[in-house]
């Protein structure tokens, strides 16, 4: 099932006496470009955040913000480290002394250094139960986000599908306005040769071999042929169940190039119309597939 590149999910997970909500947005992409945004005492996490993303989603823009809520918030898992503030405030002083600057010391300054500030022995441990719910929450969000890109997948494959039948039927008509503009195109042929001759004599075979090279540069069979190749393959992409935007687009561009050479090889007013048609839809096909991961 073919996924699209837009959308967003939520999740939320509770447990310890803690709850974590988790919001990912996604748009189309190239590539995967992921943004995560952790409350910042886990940004050791972020790198395994990004990682549990990237396992999920494998092309678009993506961010997610995660939050987190302690019900008992009178617990702070770090201490201060009484002789690194007595080292900065002593650094502080002797800046002081040198530049020559008033300025007493303030708090302030001092919070700009978080090698005041040492864990608490089983903070690592704390930290590891909370990012266990908040990985949980991130999890539910993305699964989440996947059905909602799912679902949309699911609309686009079925407007692909039905676009791509209006393409082969239009095909079928244009193979057979072909063969019977083939057919009359070959004996007006002949018969301007007759006119511009006359009674002067040529080899019949010689005239046959001349006017099946002229018709032959205007036969589309082979391009139609290959046409429909490239949409068998476009349908069998979008249920293959596999990330498929890069093959669909490669496809688009086949299918482009034969309708192109369809509408110039073509001598008939109505196939050209036909091959707008074609041309149209490929294109509103293409605006799309730039949305499928």
């Amino acid at each position: 099932m073919i996924e699209s590149m837009t959308g967003f999910g939520s999740g939320e997970y509770a447990e310890f006496g803690l709850h974590a909500t988790a919001e990912i947005r996604s748009v189309n992409s190239r590539f995967i470009e992921i943004s995560v945004k952790l409350p910042r005492q886990f940004s050791v996490f972020e790198l395994e955040a990004r990682e549990l993303i990237r396992k999920s989603l494998q092309r678009g823009k993506i961010s997610a913000v995660v939050q987190l809520e302690r019900e008992n918030q009178s617990e702070i898992p770090i201490k201060i480290k009484p002789d690194t503030v007595r080292a900065y405030i002593a650094l502080l002083s002797e800046l002081k002394a040198i530049s020559g600057i008033d300025e007493p010391i303030r708090l302030e300054h001092l919070l700009k250094f978080s090698e005041i500030f040492e864990a608490s022995t089983d903070e690592r441990q704390e930290l590891d139960r909370e990012w266990k719910v908040i990985s949980q929450a991130l999890q539910a969000a993305i699964l989440s986000l996947r059905e909602m890109r799912r679902k949309e997948g699911e609309q686009l494959r079925l407007d692909f599908k039905a676009r791509i039948a209006a393409i082969n039927e239009v095909l079928d008509h244009i193979e057979a306005i072909s063969r019977d503009s083939l057919s009359a195109t070959k004996e007006k042929l002949r018969q301007k040769v007759r006119d511009l001759l006359g009674d002067e004599f040529i080899a019949k075979e010689r005239l046959e071999m001349e006017i099946l090279l002229l018709t032959d540069k205007m036969d589309i069979t082979e391009e139609c042929v290959r046409f429909r190749s490239h949409n068998k393959f476009f349908l069998e992409a979008l249920d293959s169940g596999e990330p498929a935007g890069r093959k669909l687009n490669f496809l688009l561009q086949e299918q482009s190039r034969e309708a192109n050479t369809i509408a110039s090889k073509s001598q008939n007013a109505e196939i050209s119309q036909k091959s707008v048609f074609i041309k149209e839809e490929l294109e509103k096909i293409r605006e799309q597939v730039q949305n499928i991961e």
